[in-house]
C-alpha cells in the first residue's frame, strides 16, 4: 500500500526542549516535520540536558508569559492552519490549564481539531512532576483528548489500578477518557520482548518488538509524535501502529548500537519515514466484546 502524503496543516507542539538531548519537543519536532507535518513548537520548560545526565539548569515559562504566548496563537491569523496539537511535558498546573482553554478554542473553529495527550508524569520509579501538575492533565487535557499516549505506569497512576496483565490495561484504557489510547511498556506475550499497546472504539491490538535494555530517554515522546503523524497521513490505527512501533524500535536499537547516550535522531532519519524492522501485531479481546459475553 502507498502512503499517502500529509496533508496540509500544521501541528502545536508543546513540551519541554532541551539544549542537548533528543526529548520532548526535540524528538517530536523532528519527527513531525521528517513525515511531512509543519510545526508550531511551544516550549513549557527548557533544560541544559536531560536531568537523567546530572544537574541542569531549568526555566520554567512563566504562567503569565505562557498564557500570553497562548492568547497569541489562539488570536493568530494563521490559526486556521493548525489541524492538530501534541503537548508532553509541563512545568506548572497552569500551564495545562492554558492548554485545555488553546485546545477548547480550536476546537471551537474546527471540531475535526485532533489533540493528542501524552501525560508525561513519571516511569516506574513514581511521579517526576508535582502531583498537582499530573491532576491537572488528568482533570482538564485528557477530557479533551483525541488520543492519550501513557506509558504503563502513567495509566496505572491515571486510573487507580494496579495494570499487571494486558486485560487489566485495556480495562484502565477503556475507562480512561479519550476514544484512542496509546499504552507503551505493556505486557509482552513474545519472550525477550515489550509491546504498544492500542484501544480505540473498533480495535484492541498489541505491537511487540525485542526489548532493548536501558535505552535513552525520549521514545515516549517519539511515539506518541510519529504515531500521531501517521494518524494525520490518513493510514488505518493498525497499520500507523505498526509502523510507528517499527520506526521507534528501530531508533532505540541503532542508538544503542553506537552506543550513544542520546537518541541518534539525526542519523536515523529513514527509521522514521521508511522502518523495515519486523513487528509482531496481535489482536485482542476487545473489553467492550468480554463484556457482552
Amino acid at each position: 500500500m502507498p502512503e499517502i502524503p500529509a496533508a496540509p496543516g500544521a501541528v502545536i507542539v508543546i513540551s519541554s526542549h532541551v539544549v542537548r538531548g533528543t526529548v520532548g519537543n526535540r524528538a517530536a519536532v523532528f519527527a513531525l516535520e521528517t513525515l511531512g507535518h509543519r510545526v508550531w513548537a511551544l516550549p513549557t520548560v527548557i533544560l541544559s540536558w536531560h536531568p537523567g545526565h546530572g544537574r541542569a539548569t531549568r526555566v520554567t515559562i512563566s504562567d503569565a508569559e505562557f498564557r500570553s504566548i497562548i492568547d497569541d496563537l489562539i488570536d493568530a491569523p494563521w490559526i486556521g492552519e493548525v489541524r492538530a496539537v501534541l503537548s508532553g511535558y509541563f512545568g506548572t498546573p497552569g500551564q495545562a490549564e492554558e492548554v485545555a482553554r488553546l485546545v477548547t478554542a480550536l476546537k471551537h473553529r474546527n471540531p475535526d481539531l485532533f489533540y493528542a495527550c501524552d501525560p508525561v508524569i513519571g516511569d516506574s520509579n513514581g511521579l517526576y512532576i508535582p502531583a498537582e501538575i499530573a491532576v491537572a492533565i488528568r482533570d482538564r487535557l485528557l477530557p479533551l483528548a483525541s488520543l492519550a499516549t501513557p506509558n504503563r505506569f502513567e495509566l496505572s497512576w491515571l486510573a487507580g489500578a494496579e495494570l499487571d496483565t494486558n486485560a487489566a490495561i485495556l480495562e484502565a484504557a477503556l475507562g480512561l477518557g479519550p476514544p484512542r489510547v496509546l499504552v507503551t511498556s505493556a505486557v509482552a506475550m513474545m519472550n525477550g520482548g515489550t509491546g504498544n499497546l492500542y484501544l480505540s472504539g473498533r480495535h484492541a491490538l498489541l505491537a511487540e518488538h525485542r526489548l532493548v535494555e536501558n535505552p535513552p530517554n525520549g521514545a515516549g515522546d517519539l511515539l506518541s509524535a510519529v504515531f500521531l503523524a501517521r494518524l494525520l497521513q490518513g493510514l488505518s490505527e493498525e497499520r500507523a501502529l505498526q509502523m510507528a512501533t517499527a520506526s521507534i524500535f528501530e531508533v532505540i536499537a541503532r542508538t544503542a548500537k553506537r552506543g550513544a547516550d542520546e537518541l541518534t535522531l539525526e542519523q536515523d532519519a529513514s527509521s522514521l519515514a521508511t522502518p523495515m524492522a519486523m513487528v509482531q501485531m496481535r489482536r485482542l479481546m476487545h473489553p467492550g466484546q468480554m463484556r457482552r459475553k
